[in-house]
C-alpha cells in the first residue's frame, strides 16, 4: 500500500518540544477511542477549511494559502508537504505543527510529492528533477533529471504533478499528469535509480468530455477543454486507485475523480460514481488535488485543496473520510466535503458513514439585529455571516477592538419557536493577499466570545486573548449552552499597513432544539 510505503522515518530530525507536543496530542485522541457514543465538548472534533498554523512568527499569512497536500505517514507521525511550504507535523490528523525542512538543501516545491525507499526519502515536483535526503526533514539533494530507459534525459513529456508509488512488492512507478486534456501516464522505475524509467510512459486515460464534471468552466461549460492533473494512487485489498483532478484550480468547478485497475499499469477503469468530491458554493469549494492516506484508527482519510473564490482567490487545505462499499467502490459521504464539525480520527469506527457529529450552522444569514462596532464601505458586517469566500467584514481600521454581536434568531416569523445550544465556532481571517510592510501587534488573532439570553447581559464562553499560534482559521469547542445572542470582539491582531484586519466567515454551530409547540 503506497501508505505504508511512506512510513519509517526517523523521528531524530525532529525537535524535541514539537516530539512532546505531538505524543500529548496522540495520547489524548488514542484516549478517546471508545464504544460509547461521543459527546460534544469531550471528544475531539474538526471543521474544513482546517486551521493550519502559518509559517511567520509575526503573524503574517505566509503559509496561509496551501494547495496540493501530500500526507506521507511514518508510524504515529504525519508530515504534510504542499504547494506553498511545509511540512506540518501531526499525530491526530487535526493538529498540525510547522517544522521546516532544511534550508542547506532545496526547498519543497510545488505540487510536492514525497516517498520513502529504500532508506531514503525522495521529493518531486512540477520539474525535472528527483531529490533525496536520508531524513524527512532534509538537507534535500539533487540526484539528477529524468532519463528515460537509455539513460538519457527524455524530451517532449511535460513533467507536471508527479505521483511516486512504491507496490507492496516494492517495485517503484511514477505517474504523472500531462496536463491539458492529456490525463495521465504512468512508467516502472529502476529500482536502483529513481530516476530512471524502465519503459515508455504509457497513458492510462485522457479527458473525456461525456464526464460533464470534468468540463472546464465554473459551470463545466467548455466541453471540449480541461486541465487534468493530480495524480495519486494507493492500494486497498488488491485494488489500485488512482485518484484525478479536474477541470482546473481557476474554477470553484475542480474535483476530484478516481479510476481503479489490480495492476499498477492498468488498465484502469472509470468509477462510474464519479466524482469522489465536488463542491461549488459555500465555505469548501473546488476540492481536488489531494491525497490519501491510512489514519491513526486504521480509517482512510483524504486530505484536498479546497479553491477559494476570485476576489480574494487563494486556496487553503480540507479532510475527510474515505469509505469503501462491498465492491471496493471508494466514496465519501454525500460526495461533497464536510462544511460542519466532524469526528475526529480515531473517535468513531466508522467515520466515512457516521461522521457527522450532528452539529449544524445557526449563523448563516443572520443579519437582523446584526450590531457590530465599525465596517468599511463594501465590507460591511453582513458579509461575515453569508457562506461564502468572496467577501468579508473589514472593520475600521482605527477600531480599537472590532465586535460584532449575532441574534442567533433573528428570523422572522421563527424568534419565538426555535431554541437551541450552541456548541462551537468557525472564524476566517482574510489573509491573501502578499503584505510588503512589517507586521507589529500580536503574532496571532486574539479574541473572546460571549453569549447572552437578553443581548444585555453577556457570559465569557471563551478567552483567547492570551493566543500565541498564527493561524487564519480559527476553530474553537464552546461549552454547549443555550442563547440568543452571540458576540465577538477582537483584542489583537498582526497589523501591516497593507493587511488589514478582516473576517471572512463567522460560523457559528450548534443543535436545534424542537419546540413543545412548532
Amino acid at each position: 500500500m503506497k501508505t505504508f510505503s511512506r512510513i519509517v522515518l526517523s523521528l531524530t530530525a525532529v525537535p524535541g518540544a514539537i516530539l512532546l507536543a505531538m505524543a500529548a496530542q496522540s495520547n489524548h485522541a488514542n484516549a478517546q477511542t471508545s464504544p460509547s457514543a461521543p459527546v460534544i465538548g469531550k471528544d475531539r472534533r474538526y471543521v474544513n477549511p482546517l486551521g493550519i498554523e502559518a509559517t511567520s512568527r509575526d503573524g503574517s499569512p505566509q503559509g496561509v494559502s496551501l494547495g496540493d497536500p501530500t500526507i506521507v505517514r511514518d508510524g504515529d507521525s504525519y508530515f504534510m508537504f504542499a504547494t506553498g511550504g511545509g511540512p506540518w507535523i501531526s499525530h491526530d490528523l487535526v493538529t498540525w505543527k510547522y517544522a521546516p525542512v532544511d534550508p542547506s538543501g532545496v526547498p519543497v516545491p510545488t505540487a510536492p510529492d514525497v516517498v520513502k525507499y529504500n532508506g531514503y526519502f525522495y521529493m518531486a515536483g512540477n520539474g525535472t528533477r528527483l531529490y533525496r535526503s536520508a531524513k524527512i526533514l532534509g538537507p534535500y539533494q539533487e540526484i539528477g533529471p529524468w532519463l528515460d530507459a537509455t539513460g538519457k534525459p527524455f524530451p517532449g513529456i511535460h513533467v507536471f504533478d508527479i505521483d511516486l508509488f512504491i507496490d507492496t512488492d516494492n517495485k517503484p512507478y511514477l505517474y504523472m499528469a500531462k496536463g491539458g486534456t492529456g490525463g495521465v501516464w504512468v512508467a516502472p522505475l529502476d529500482s536502483n535509480n529513481l530516476t530512471r524509467l524502465l519503459a515508455a510512459p504509457k497513458t492510462l486515460f485522457t479527458f473525456d468530455s461525456d464526464h460533464a464534471w470534468e468540463r472546464a468552466g465554473d459551470s463545466n461549460e467548455r466541453t471540449y477543454y480541461s486541465w487534468i492533473e493530480g495524480p495519486w494512487v494507493f492500494r486497498r485489498n488488491g485494488i489500485y486507485y488512482l485518484e484525478f483532478s479536474a477541470s482546473g484550480t481557476e474554477w470553484l468547478t475542480y474535483a476530484t475523480g478516481v479510476y481503479t485497475a489490480t495492476n499498477p499499469l492498468g488498465p484502469f477503469t472509470y468509477m462510474p460514481e464519479n466524482p469522489l468530491l465536488r463542491k461549488t458554493t459555500g465555505m469548501v469549494t473546488g476540492p481536488g488535488h489531494g491525497s490519501v492516506v491510512q489514519g491513526p484508527d486504521g480509517n482512510w482519510w483524504q486530505f484536498y485543496l479546497c479553491v477559494l473564490p476570485t476576489p480574494p482567490g487563494g486556496r487553503r487545505i480540507g479532510m475527510d473520510p474515505v469509505g469503501f462499499d462491498a465492491q471496493g467502490r471508494m466514496f465519501v459521504r454525500n460526495g461533497t466535503p464536510t462544511t460542519t464539525p466532524q469526528w475526529a480520527p480515531g473517535v468513531l469506527a466508522d467515520p466515512a458513514r457516521d461522521g457527522d457529529s450532528g452539529s449544524v450552522p445557526l449563523s448563516i444569514g443572520k443579519t437582523l439585529n446584526l450590531t457590530f462596532s465599525s465596517q468599511r464601505a463594501g465590507h460591511e458586517a453582513a458579509y461575515a455571516l453569508d457562506d461564502s469566500n468572496g467577501t468579508w467584514w473589514e472593520p475600521e481600521p482605527t477600531d480599537p477592538q472590532p465586535a460584532i454581536t449575532l441574534d442567533l434568531l433573528g428570523i422572522a416569523p421563527f424568534e419565538d419557536k426555535y431554541q437551541f445550544t450552541v456548541d462551537s465556532s468557525r472564524i476566517v481571517f482574510t489573509g491573501l493577499s502578499k503584505p510588503h510592510s512589517a507586521f507589529s501587534g500580536s503574532p496571532a488573532f486574539r479574541y473572546t466570545v460571549e453569549i447572552s439570553s437578553d443581548g444585555k447581559q453577556f457570559t465569557r464562553v471563551l478567552d483567547k486573548r492570551s493566543n500565541t499560534v498564527p493561524k487564519y482559521i480559527e476553530f474553537d469547542e464552546l461549552p454547549p449552552s443555550r442563547c440568543r445572542y452571540l458576540r465577538l470582539t477582537i483584542t489583537d491582531w498582526p497589523r501591516s499597513s497593507d493587511q488589514p484586519l478582516g473576517i471572512t466567515e463567522l460560523t457559528v454551530f450548534g443543535k436545534y432544539i424542537k419546540p413543545a409547540n412548532p
